[in-house]
């Protein structure tokens, strides 16, 4: 079954194109200026009934040495299947359109970068008639961004190292400086770039943590995975909302309580973010400044506060006018 991480490691150059340019520089693999790029079908299914697709497709244009045909391929793991398709993807394509082709592979742990470079031969051992090296790129080689003037400097570039570095030790202070990286990013832009790192987490922790991230620094944005850490306060809120006014009556309590409830969650979950910025600045909070937080029940008043919170040297500033 396609995965998550996997769909996000190859589906960004379809998004970005132009990103493999940059990404050869950092492979160490010289290649004259590309002019353009073209996605082309990911379909490589012959007449016989055996399908078979490549993850992404690309045409690059360069401005000297002829176009050439780029696939990306996504690994997970190991595949000992790959070793007869990768050879077929390169051979029919070449066959296919008469041009050079070029195989990236993006892995995420070292295991499987290490296993994914060895060439692969086909013919005698003493005479290899087609031989077949992946290019890999993994977290043996792509940078690990953690300066957010870095990171602006090529969003997709830091996007991908991000992704590749998913089991990163300092996947954290990553994942930080790529929402910072992002916060003043005009939307249309930032918008991909976060769906792609949360697809490229999968279910590792460090998910979690991306989604914290994007609810506070950038919670202006109206992205899906935005929208979605949204929504969960506000069910949480209809779900509380339901119960106390459950409590109050049937009639009146449920219609309340709904309405108490979005109130309370959208609350709940703004002091949350107030206290969660706080805490990842390093500033103290004393027990009275929480229960201030926590108790406040206006909403516009504790976005203010958030707002102070990712500029305040201590606790008490956010409440200053």
């Amino acid at each position: 079954m396609v995965s998550a991480p996997h769909e996000a490691m190859h589906r960004i150059f379809q998004e970005y194109p132009g990103l493999f340019t940059r990404l050869s520089d950092v492979l160490g693999l010289q290649l004259p200026p590309v002019a353009s790029s073209e996605p082309l079908t990911v379909d490589l299914t012959e007449n016989e009934p055996l399908e078979r697709r490549v993850d992404t497709l690309l045409r690059i244009e360069t401005q000297g040495d002829g176009p050439f045909l780029l696939v990306v391929e996504a690994q997970g793991k190991k595949d000992p299947g790959k070793t007869a398709s990768w050879p077929y993807y390169v051979t029919y394509l070449n066959n296919k359109y008469r041009l050079p082709v070029l195989l990236l592979v993006i892995c995420q742990d070292h295991a499987t970068a290490t296993w994914a470079a060895r060439p692969l031969t086909i013919g005698l051992p003493q005479w290899p008639t087609v031989t077949t090296r992946p290019l890999v790129a993994g977290p043996h080689n792509m940078p690990v961004i953690t300066d957010v003037a870095e990171a602006r400097k090529d969003l997709a570039l830091a996007t991908l190292s991000a992704i590749t570095h998913a089991d990163n030790p300092d996947v954290d202070a990553i994942l930080k400086t790529m929402s910072v990286a992002l916060r003043d990013t005009p939307e249309s832009i930032a918008e991909p770039l976060v769906e792609l790192i949360a697809q490229g987490l999968g279910n590792r922790p460090a998910a979690q943590q991306w989604r914290n991230l994007v609810a506070v620094d950038l919670s202006f944005y109206t992205s899906p995975l935005s929208e979605e850490i949204r929504d969960e306060g506000r069910a949480e809120g209809r779900a509380q909302g339901r119960a106390q006014g459950r409590a109050q009556g049937r009639v009146e309590g449920r219609a309340q309580g709904r309405a108490q409830g979005r109130v309370e969650g959208c609350v709940e979950g703004q002091a949350k973010a107030v206290l969660f910025v706080l805490d990842r600045r390093g500033i103290g909070v004393t027990d009275t400044i929480r229960e201030k937080i926590t108790v406040c029940t206006d909403p516009e008043l504790l976005q203010r506060w958030l707002g102070r919170a990712l500029f305040a040297t201590t606790a008490e500033e956010i409440f200053g006018e």
